[in-house]
């Protein structure tokens, strides 16, 4: 490794919360928000807005029971429910959410929304993102990756656009690795918990994804089971880590 890679993994090693796990990131929260908020916009301007009165009240609902439980700094949370048949949700940096409403086939219940929306936002709040941008830009080279970071401060703006463009494309749907995707499990089982939601719910949920994915045998998949891996593994640790997610909602319901 050059001292230059070996300067920029100590500077941008960050933990990421509750899980203790340690990270690369070169982001800033400041500017993985602002690529976000982007993203978002023209997502909005692509794809239509479902009226389905039943699909936003259950997606409001779960939106104000959760957000209170994840202390994203500066979020301007915004929960859109978009017309599309794939069973899909992301969430993007700076607290912004869609769901397909495809999604309510698997979903169910509005426990089971909340398994999806935590797990989503899980991957902002855990900063995936841009852990992941991170790892191509220290491959591409680390030399320029510092370039770009040690510009003058005031350019903040253009820096944030050459760091994204080319390596982020749509955050919502970047191809999380199964370590990260394991820990988004877990965290949204977090959320769901604190909340006031069954985290054994979300079990339910990735079993019925897990139903729908082998369903479709052959057949193109929704970008949303191409990024996010369903198996026997997956629900395996998410059975594991239950025993922490149920003592908080034991905790948090009282009982």
């Amino acid at each position: 490794m050059s001292v230059c890679a070996l300067v920029l993994t100590i500077v941008a090693c960050t933990t990421v919360p509750d899980t203790g796990r340690k990270q690369f990131n070169v982001l800033s929260p400041a500017q993985e928000s602002q690529l976000g908020l982007t993203e978002f916009a023209k997502y909005k301007k692509s794809k239509p807005i479902s009226r389905n009165s039943a699909y936003n009240a259950q997606v409001q609902r779960v939106a104000r029971r959760i957000t209170p439980v994840i202390p994203l700094k500066n979020a301007q949370w915004e929960f859109v429910v978009f017309e599309d048949k794939t069973p899909n949700a992301f969430a993007l940096p700076g607290g912004k959410v869609g769901v397909h409403t495809g999604l309510f086939q698997i979903t169910q219940t509005e426990a089971g929304l909340a398994a999806v929306v935590g797990h989503e936002i899980a991957h902002v709040y855990a900063r995936h993102s841009g852990e992941r941008v991170s790892a191509g830009l220290l491959a591409a080279g680390a030399t320029a990756v510092a370039a770009v970071l040690t510009k003058d401060s005031s350019d903040s703006k253009r820096r944030a656009a050459v760091i994204g463009t080319g390596a982020v494309g749509t955050l919502g749907v970047l191809s999380f690795s199964r370590k990260q995707e394991i820990e988004a499990d877990q965290l949204g089982a977090l959320y769901m918990a604190r909340s006031g939601y069954d985290p054994r719910e979300a079990i339910g949920v990735w079993q019925r994804f897990a139903k729908y994915k082998q369903a479709k045998g052959g057949a193109r998949l929704p970008q949303f089971l191409s990024t996010h891996p369903v198996d026997d593994t997956r629900i395996q640790k998410l059975n594991e880590f239950m025993p922490r997610a149920m003592a908080e909602y034991r905790g948090a319901s009282g009982n």
